[in-house]
């Protein structure tokens, strides 16, 4: 839940409640991902959640003990290898998160380096001795002292060996924003007997979840009914969708409002069946 997500958000809104809901990986590997899907709605990132249900089917819900055969796991990189194995296992391995990155940067005061030079650097600062103190240390001093923006160096331990405090803020170089492309579609709610059509999506980025129809070249009809239009932001590109309620069946399953509301739905989703909600209130 952490990669791609804070510490704040996940605590405040999803850790606890998927914990009650699936409270060993066992359970996960029994649960259809459907229900895996549902519990990480609002997360995003469902690869990630899709992930960890292969994980755990794959191993019954009982992890290897080492890094080199827990990176061989779906969707458990190198970094998240290692902090599993060290933390639940007592392996003495660093780890390479993006805050132990941001230390190393200004440490050795790197404006630039690629992930094979940042974990050489992240071995030389590793007190192997001390493997489960000090990866925490890490990234408490990353989350709360060297932080993105406004690092409180004069209470860092770091200070006197930093290579980068003079100015840690150069320290990595900022990348040039890439601005994201826009897609504009039509969100098709298609309406029977007071149900309404989605399709379960097969594609990589939202695979498992269901959603209603998109369209990129619908002719609206005299009897659609538009319901409003809203933008979603997803990590790579915007979405500027229109809402139409179509009133006729096509081939596809119908659910009603009740039923839509216990299936795992995309943000954007959710965004279009509150609109369909409002228009029927």
């Amino acid at each position: 839940m952490l990669q791609q997500t804070q510490v704040k958000t996940v605590l405040e809104r999803f850790y606890f409640p998927f914990l009650k809901r699936f409270p060993t990986l066992k359970s996960v590997a029994d649960a259809p991902v459907e229900d895996v899907l549902k519990a990480w709605e609002g997360l995003g990132y469902y690869t990630r959640a899709r992930n960890l249900h292969k994980t755990a089917q794959a191993t019954q819900g009982l992890l290897p003990t080492t890094a080199t055969e827990l990176e061989k796991l779906s969707g458990i990189g190198k970094s998240t290898a290692h902090a599993i194995a060290c933390f639940a296992f007592g392996e003495a391995l660093p780890i390479l998160d993006a805050n132990v990155k941001r230390i190393l940067y200004r440490f050795f005061a790197l404006t630039q380096s690629t992930d094979k030079e940042l974990w050489k650097r992240a071995y030389e600062l590793f007190d192997a001795n001390n493997a489960y103190v000090y990866n925490q240390t890490m990234m408490d001093i990353g989350a709360t002292l060297c932080t993105h923006k406004n690092p409180n160096c004069d209470a860092c331990p770091f200070a006197e060996l930093c290579q980068g405090k003079e100015d840690p803020l150069r320290y990595p170089q900022k990348k040039a924003k890439k601005r994201k492309p826009t897609r504009t579609r039509q969100l098709l709610i298609y309406h029977h007997n007071d149900h309404y059509g989605l399709i379960q999506n097969q594609e990589q980025l939202l695979g498992g979840l269901w959603g209603f129809v998109q369209a990129q070249h619908y002719t609206p009809q005299e009897s659609d009914t538009l319901l409003g239009s809203f933008t979603h932001h997803y990590s790579h590109f915007a979405l500027e969708a229109s809402v139409l309620l179509i009133h006729q069946k096509e081939e596809m399953p119908y659910f009603s409002i009740q039923e839509i509301h216990q299936l795992p739905l995309s943000g954007a989703d959710r965004k279009a069946l509150a609109l369909l909600e409002q228009y029927l209130t």
